[in-house]
């Protein structure tokens, strides 16, 4: 099988054991100031695995494209990559243990039909707060696994909780054991630097862990003991990338049929260096087609990174955009590429022109080159060919990052609520703002984007053209007066064309399922939303419009405070 027909399996399997396809998150994630990107499948799940409940039922699956920045620096090998597409499947409180094991394990052997001999799990070998998984093993065995093929392993290896391993974990907080499994690939021998034994958790590149079931089993108590859940979960992720080089027997993941064409075209005659480049590319064009473009800030410098990280691995920068061809042959995509690269060019050519008189090259430096240039750390690294010490520049990074947020919180006074409470009311004040907007300049207006913190609220928007203080007075002035009428906002679940039909607002870049939460203000606001918000606007207290930009043609953005916590004078 190929990955696509790897994929489209798996979601048919699932779908016929009662699972309900849902639609994949955005890659960033909306109204999340926690995260970057999207890195798990069960990231849009959260919600629903503390309890509220799903408006497509008990039992979901999906494929969930995935971002990790913290692997950036591993890619080159032959398995790391930093975006992938998560295939997971979920049980709210409905099936546990014996359906997830047994499912995952026929369709591993029947339907992608990896040999039974090349396979083995882990469980949990239990510790002094918890006892062993011996349930998943005793499953595994009834499955026609024989001993040989179970492993056990510490809370390290076959635990999951937010907070890590059990004696992590505060009061309150859920989590339970997971069990693994791995594939052989035989043709690789083990390398004893690694251990004497190779195992599945062997780091010499046998072994490949290609999907994992997370069993939400217990709550931690107040004396640190586990109690075991009423409503019990199950979260399974595979790696399409991983589970495609095991159907395929293909030890290293970028020689399968997701990148090998990229590998053969052989961009730098350096095999990691053309894995670095494909996956980089990939997740470039993935990120931009996500309406992401390169910046210094947030998803943009991810963005800036890969295409600069990539770009410098060729003799010449310019040719990157070749290779977009081997991924998706989009116009926008590879549009973006050649301004950045262009950027690149050109601030590459003063930044080496700075390098070659500097006295002494150092992470101060560095950062002050990126700063100026945009150049990112590895590539001040590759032109200089001196070893930096990257803790240290990501420290002056932070330290840099720090006194920007210092420097914005004039307009904000502390201890008025918690974050949660803050969020939500923004969360609402978000839709009454759409609702604004749309009545006073227009219906033409419709939500390209949005962001939300403990400080701010920042709608993105179509409109052509600056709002004048008029109108900008006239969405506050109207704003305010919905809160103060103290509107309801009601939530109910309806199918998602009928919610459309009766005029709820949906983003357009967002994938719906087919039944949706919609939340209603009054007579005012309808869209479709995911939640949460305060029960009625009276809650929000006041809103002021504190700046308003253009972030290209044809779109605006504006910044919003609460009024609680906002000092007039003060600037965003």
């Amino acid at each position: 099988m190929d990955s696509r027909e790897i994929a489209e399996s798996y979601l048919s399997f699932f779908k016929k054991q009662g699972h309900a396809v849902i639609p994949p998150a955005p890659l960033v994630p909306p109204d999340d100031p926690t995260t970057l990107f999207t890195s798990s499948g069960m990231q849009q799940l959260v919600p629903y695995l503390k309890g509220e409940i799903h408006p497509m039922g008990k039992r979901l699956v999906d494929a969930q494209p995935c971002f990790r920045a913290e692997d950036i620096d591993e890619v080159g090998d032959n398995r790391h990559t930093t975006f992938f597409t998560m295939l997971g499947n979920w049980s709210l409180g409905d099936y546990f243990k014996t359906e997830q094991l047994a499912w995952f394990w026929q369709w591993l052997t029947e339907e992608l039909k990896l040999p039974k001999d090349r396979l083995a799990v882990t469980v949990f070998e239990g510790n002094q707060d918890v006892k062993k998984d011996e349930t998943s093993a005793k499953i595994w065995q009834a499955l026609g696994l024989t001993k040989e093929q179970i492993w056990y392993y510490p809370a390290q290896k076959n635990w999951w909780s937010r907070a890590g391993e059990p004696e992590k974990m505060p009061a309150g907080e859920i989590g339970g054991p997971d069990s693994e499994v791995f594939f052989e690939f035989t043709q690789v021998k083990h390398d004893p630097k690694f251990g004497k034994t190779c195992h599945p958790n062997c780091d010499c590149g046998r072994w490949l862990e290609i999907g994992n079931s997370v069993f939400m089993e217990y709550e931690k108590q107040a004396d640190a003991s586990f109690k075991p859940l009423p409503k019990q979960n199950v979260d399974f992720g595979g790696g399409l990338e991983r589970l495609t080089a095991a159907s395929q027997n293909q030890p290293d993941i970028f020689q399968t049929d997701i990148f090998v064409e990229l590998i053969k075209a052989d961009p730098t005659e350096n095999l990691s260096d053309n894995r670095l480049i494909a996956d980089h590319l990939r997740a470039s064009v993935a990120m931009i087609n996500e309406g992401i473009s390169p910046g210094n800030k947030k998803q943009g410098y991810i963005l800036r990174r890969l295409i600069r990280r990539a770009a410098i691995k060729l003799a010449d920068p310019k040719n990157l955009t070749d290779f977009i061809k081997y991924f998706q042959p989009q116009t926008e995509a590879a549009a973006v590429l050649n301004d950045e690269i262009k950027k690149f060019s050109t601030s590459l050519a003063i930044g080496k022109k700075v390098l070659s008189r500097a006295k002494t090259i150092d992470e101060a430096l560095a950062f002050d080159i990126f700063q100026s240039y945009g150049l990112p750390f590895e590539v001040i690294a590759a032109v200089t060919q001196v070893k930096l010490n990257r803790a240290k520049f990501e420290a002056l990074l932070e330290q840099h990052s720090q006194k920007s947020r210092t420097a914005s919180t004039g307009m904000f006074k502390g201890g008025l609520a918690d974050q949660s409470e803050i969020t939500t009311k923004y969360h609402t004040a978000t839709h009454l703002l759409q609702a604004a907007l749309r009545q006073v300049l227009g219906q033409h207006v419709r939500q390209e984007g949005s962001n939300i913190t403990a400080d701010r609220l920042r709608f993105d928007f179509a409109h052509p053209q600056a709002l004048s203080e008029a109108e900008m007075q006239r969405v506050e002035e109207l704003m305010n007066a919905k809160i103060t009428a103290n509107l309801p906002v009601v939530k109910t679940i309806e199918a998602k064309d009928t919610a459309l039909k009766s005029g709820a607002m949906a983003f357009f870049r967002e994938n719906y399922p087919n039944k949706v939460s919609v939340y209603t203000i009054g007579d005012f606001s309808k869209e479709l939303c995911g939640g949460p918000h305060v029960g009625s606007t009276a809650a929000i207290g006041g809103v002021k419009l504190v700046k308003q930009e253009s972030i290209g043609a044809g779109k605006r953005r504006i910044y919003a405070v609460l009024k609680e916590i906002y000092q007039p004078g003060a600037e965003t």
